[in-house]
């Protein structure tokens, strides 16, 4: 049979970034990116309603596409129904999660910035993380679901209000031990999307990280041996709100290889 392509999900376009690093690494590979738009943001939702509708949309998916590999293309869904859903597949199924280990040993001052989502940045999972990982750093973690909406305005192309990245960032340098903050997680797959706008609004340099290239060679290794036939077909973006309103985010979509849109 020829091998299925890669899934993706996230609530909205975060998840592009870390497509964008797998599409680099596997370029043969064929690429669905699911946006689950009607049940956008995860960020702000409970954990049970996230687990939920994580698993039975994944699952649906799953059934349609028959992909080779799932990626968790965002934070929330990971740290909260990662667990959840791989019981459930029956392929592999690769999360994403808050790269925290990589900045604390990057850290000069010892002291890292966990930027998210609110529900993120509260997980149990996250101050594990920071117990294993960053025991010898001061953790400062701040929820910043204002930039999660940036990032989709960028990609659309609406003008941002540039006091939304230096009031996400203050969010953490005002935090005691915030003076000495050196490294910035970002813990939420949409905020690369803004990392540049994020370090011009930044008071000093600040370096950021995020775990995108690391998925990308997770995936590589999970996928090694797999042979896509060529053509490449197109990419596809499905969106569970429908895809009426979106001419705005074509172009960014195509941008990311992603020329086929459907609803769901």
């Amino acid at each position: 049979m020829q091998p299925g392509p890669i899934l993706f999900l996230d609530s909205g376009v975060g998840g592009l970034s870390i497509l964008s690093a797998v599409a680099t690494r596997l370029p043969d590979a064929p690429l669905v990116y699911c946006a689950d738009s009607a049940g956008f943001p995860y960020g702000i939702k409970g954990e049970a309603e996230v687990s939920a509708r994580v698993a039975g949309l994944l699952g649906r998916l799953a059934e349609r596409i028959r992909p080779s590999l799932v990626v968790i293309a965002c934070n929330t869904a990971s740290t909260i129904a990662l667990g959840y859903v791989r019981p459930v597949l029956d392929v592999p199924v690769v999360g994403t999660v808050p790269a925290i280990k990589p900045a604390a040993e990057q850290s000069e001052t010892h002291v890292i910035g966990v930027l998210g989502t609110e529900a993120t940045v509260r997980q149990p999972y996250v101050a594990d993380l920071s117990s294993r990982f960053a025991s010898g750093c001061r953790v400062l973690k701040h929820g910043a679901p204002s930039l999660v909406q940036a990032a989709e305005a960028k990609l659309r192309g609406e003008a941002v209000d540039p006091a939304v990245y230096s009031q996400a960032l203050d969010g953490l340098l005002a935090q005691a031990g915030g003076d000495r903050l050196d490294m910035v997680v970002l813990a939420c797959t949409h905020f690369p999307l803004v990392e540049d706008e994020l370090r011009r609004a930044a008071p000093r340099p600040l370096r950021f990280i995020h775990g995108a290239d690391g998925i990308a060679r997770r995936a590589a290794h999970l996928l090694q041996g797999v042979r896509w036939d060529s053509p490449k077909p197109e990419g596809r973006a499905i969106f569970t709100g429908g895809v009426q309103g979106l001419d705005a985010l074509r172009p960014a979509l195509q941008g990311f290889g992603l020329t086929r849109l459907e609803g769901l």
